[in-house]
């Protein structure tokens, strides 16, 4: 079996190397030659995905994957294409349909009759059914459920453990007709090794779905749904403050009672997920009134944090700040919305100089970022904590003698608060 699978970033690549493991004929399609050379030489494009390196040698010296930039050749070979790019935000926070709409135009021209195409971007209640197979069925005068199939199966894995997350997790398969459920399901269990787990209501494995709503608004309710338990830890953590409470200690007692299940407060939400697939929620869905909220509270978390620093210290015009902590969550290297981005804008607009450091960013990607510098200079008068890498555990605060105060976003030095030379700081 031929499959294209297009766009070989931090999901697509692994995907790809999988159904190539699972002994199909695997074409991975990119728009960028510099992956698509690193991908046919073995190179991991991208360092951080486990076991990705070692799979990705075996399938090419195979043969069993290739990768190419020539989407009409893959498209026009394939029996199965599965879509990996991202679906993103425009400036007004509504999806950008602009690169979507234009792939699955140029698949309609140019796939072949009984073609499966599966959609894996996280996608808007309805996106695969009344607009990409409307196009797809007008551009190649085809008919949905007869003579080609389509699909929507989210991806639902982590970076960083996305070989192991896809054996872990069922993998949902929802299509525009019964039909087109049907052979989703055949082929994705041809591809997915599910571990055993007894605590779901039914075996892993391949689940399909009502049909193609089902599983969009799956994957979207789960991700929303972190979103909103932060959002509510959030406002926790605030009205804690007011009374002087410890919300983290709050937290753990509530959750003892194993209906409770809040989650972190912090002073940011970033990654690709969880801050833009809520608004594919509110997009075409007046009555989110919870969802936005919650999505305006985190959205508001970075700028809550500098008030705060300022309330407490005065003015921060002129002074040298340090973010520790680059990337959107520890041990990713991915600064997608990240919060860090934020608090440097804010920042500035307050007269800053601003630092940035992360052990996971070269010097050169921190100040192409925006930042003032990389590191953390001794003579640093302000620090925030963005992201609790690990590393970081053994940070050296008492040797910043100028220090004049620590932001701790995460909670990961609730000890430093028993220091006197300088002012600690918490949600």
């Amino acid at each position: 079996m031929n499959v294209a699978v297009i766009g070989m970033g931090k999901i697509g690549l692994p995907l790809a190397i999988n159904f190539a493991l699972h002994h199909k004929n695997v074409i991975g399609v990119d728009v960028q030659e510099e992956v698509v050379d690193k991908i046919n030489n073995g190179i991991e494009p991208f360092p951080g995905e486990h076991m990705l390196e070692e799979r990705l040698k075996k399938v090419i010296s195979e043969g069993s994957l290739t990768a190419s930039t020539n989407l009409a050749f893959s498209i026009s070979t394939a029996e199965v294409i599965v879509v990996c790019i991202p679906l993103m935000l425009d400036e007004n926070g509504n999806p950008e349909f602009t690169n979507m709409d234009d792939l699955v135009t140029k698949i309609g021209r140019t796939m072949k009759v009984g073609t499966l195409i599966c959609f894996e971007t996280t996608l808007p209640v309805g996106t695969s059914r009344n607009r990409f197979t409307a196009i797809l069925e007008v551009e190649s005068s085809l008919l949905v459920g007869t003579d080609f199939n389509v699909v929507f199966s989210p991806e639902r894995v982590l970076t960083g453990r996305i070989f192991h997350d896809l054996g872990t997790y069922p993998k949902l398969v929802g299509g525009v007709t019964h039909s087109c459920t049907t052979r989703g399901v055949e082929f994705y269990e041809s591809v997915i090794d599910s571990e055993k787990r007894d605590d779901l209501s039914k075996p892993n494995g391949v689940w399909a779905m009502e049909n193609a709503e089902a599983a969009e608004f799956a994957k979207i309710a789960e991700t929303t749904f972190r979103d909103v338990n932060i959002g509510l830890a959030n406002e926790f953590a605030i009205y804690a403050k007011k009374y002087g409470i410890d919300i983290y200690k709050v937290i753990e007692a509530a959750n003892s009672q194993p209906f409770s299940h809040i989650h972190t407060p912090g002073i940011a939400v970033g990654g690709h997920c969880i801050p833009v697939y809520p608004k594919f929620y509110t997009w075409n869905n007046a009555e989110a009134q919870i969802v936005e909220a919650a999505r305006q509270r985190n959205l508001n978390m970075p700028s809550r944090a500098v008030n705060q620093i300022i309330e407490a210290i005065g003015s921060i015009a002129g002074m040298n700040i340090g973010i520790l902590g680059i990337t959107y969550r520890p041990g990713v290297k991915e600064v997608a919305l990240s919060g860090a981005i934020t608090l440097l804008k804010l920042l500035k607009n307050e007269g800053a100089t601003v630092f940035g450091d992360d052990p996971l960013l070269t010097r050169e990607e921190i100040i192409s970022l925006g930042f003032d510098g990389a590191g953390v200079p001794n003579e640093i008068e302000g620090i925030i904590l963005q992201t609790s890498h690990s590393e970081y555990e053994e940070f050296d605060f008492m040797g910043r003698r100028n220090l004049q105060f620590f932001y701790d976003g995460r909670n990961a030095f609730p000890y430093l608060s028993e220091q006197m030379n300088f002012t600690y700081l918490s949600l």
